[in-house]
């Protein structure tokens, strides 16, 4: 007769596995397609299904990665074109969507986190670095050239930094139909209502002029 603890372990390797799908991406559709209604009243954990009967071709075509962006609107040199689900509507229980990057010489996409998808960047033009930070403060980095590959783990801090001579075009794939976006700097200057000063402070440990400068560059975000 199996121990107490062996059926434990028994329970638990179960419920890792009936639980995987929706651990590793987003949760499998149940049907074949559910086009998203961006205008319902309902809020759901996701958006809710058009009615088949309005669904079109349309539905399940972007052209949103075909006009270069461009990168000169602000300091780091760097336009996202996202194509999730709230711009994509087909995409809605897919488990998937995608962004263009445009990177100016020198351009910087600045170190953040998509909470709900690992990223996978192919390079289109240019060289590009890609780099991102473990739990343990380990750096792992890469330059990355045209048609190669780099992945980001879900959820870990990293960023895309043009190191060519040229403008750089990266895509980046997700395994989420809307992966998030958190931004350390944004999450710090640009909240509202405003961080608390002394938070600030005690975490850059710097005065609060010197904090107070900080803030003041990214007012405008």
């Amino acid at each position: 007769m199996a121990s107490a603890s062996s059926v434990v372990l028994l329970l638990i390797a179960a419920a890792l596995t009936a639980a995987a799908p929706g651990v590793l991406s987003d949760p499998p559709p149940l049907q074949d397609f559910c086009v998203a209604d961006l205008k319902a009243a309902t809020a759901v954990d996701g958006f809710p299904c058009k009615a088949a009967s309005t669904v079109a071709d349309d539905d399940f075509f972007s052209d949103a990665m075909v006009a270069a962006p461009r990168t000169d609107t602000n300091p780091f040199g760097v336009n996202s074109t996202r194509a999730t689900v709230s711009a994509f509507p087909g995409l809605n229980t897919l488990g998937l969507s995608i962004t263009r990057t445009d990177l100016a010489p020198g351009g910087l996409n600045p170190p953040h986190s998509h909470p709900r998808g690992s990223e996978l960047v192919l390079v289109l033009k240019g060289e590009v670095m890609v780099g991102f930070t473990s739990a343990a403060n380990r750096l792992y980095s890469k330059v990355v050239k045209k048609n190669e590959l780099y992945v980001v783990p879900r959820g870990l801090q990293h960023f895309q930094l043009n190191v060519g001579k040229g403008d750089a075009v990266f895509m980046a794939m997700f395994d989420a139909q809307s992966p998030g976006l958190v931004t350390p700097t944004l999450g710090l200057f640009a909240t509202k209502p405003a961080m608390p000063m002394e938070v600030l402070t005690k975490t850059f440990l710097a005065g609060e002029d010197e904090v107070s400068a900080m803030k003041s560059k990214f007012a405008g975000f």
